[in-house]
């Protein structure tokens, strides 16, 4: 069983993703894309899935999910009501939505292990001192052909360079990055 508040706390975890409210309903959004809106209840939410498996997903389970308005159908949207989805099913279908909305290169931040992506946001949001605390003091940062030894050192290089692209592994140790590989 899920409800909004932890929809939102699987969103919002998500790189560039944020919420908004319109028409009395709130919406979490990448950019102007909306991946995924809630009822003015919020007992039900709207979320981004692909059209052509739609169908399927509705007849696996139509107690839980449903079609969106007909004015909706012509988007890649379904709809679900929160109280019967469990939290593991439910923060699958957001992140694929979010996905759905970014990037392909940032598809696999939230697979990578904490804080990988909350790294990767601040980095991306220009907020490269605010990462600090995130990184480890003995970090290693290979970037295609630069790689930099300690975490003052990154830094620097950081506050020197555009935002990087998103990792393909990292390694954590005592819950900070210690190693960052692109």
């Amino acid at each position: 069983m899920t409800d909004a508040d932890a929809v939102r706390r699987v969103a919002l975890a998500l790189p560039r993703a944020y919420e908004r409210e319109i028409g009395g309903r709130w919406k979490l959004k990448v950019k102007q894309l909306v991946f995924a809106a809630f009822s003015e209840d919020e007992s039900k939410m709207g979320f981004a899935f692909p059209r052509e498996e739609r169908d399927a997903l509705i007849a696996s389970a139509p107690d839980v999910f449903f079609l969106p308005r007909t004015s909706d159908l012509r988007y890649q949207w379904v709809c679900a009501h929160l109280d019967p989805l469990d939290d593991g099913e439910m923060s699958e279908l957001v992140v694929d939505a979010w996905r759905m909305c970014v990037p392909k290169m940032l598809h696999d931040l939230p697979d990578l292990p904490a804080p990988a992506a909350e790294v990767w946001s601040l980095l991306d949001g220009g907020s490269v001192g605010d990462a600090r605390l995130l990184l480890h003091p003995h970090l290693h940062w290979h970037d295609k052909d630069v790689v930099v030894r300690g975490r003052e050192k990154v830094l620097a290089h950081l506050l020197e360079q555009p935002a990087p692209r998103p990792p393909r592994e990292v390694e954590v140790r005592d819950g900070q990055v210690y190693r960052w590989v692109r």
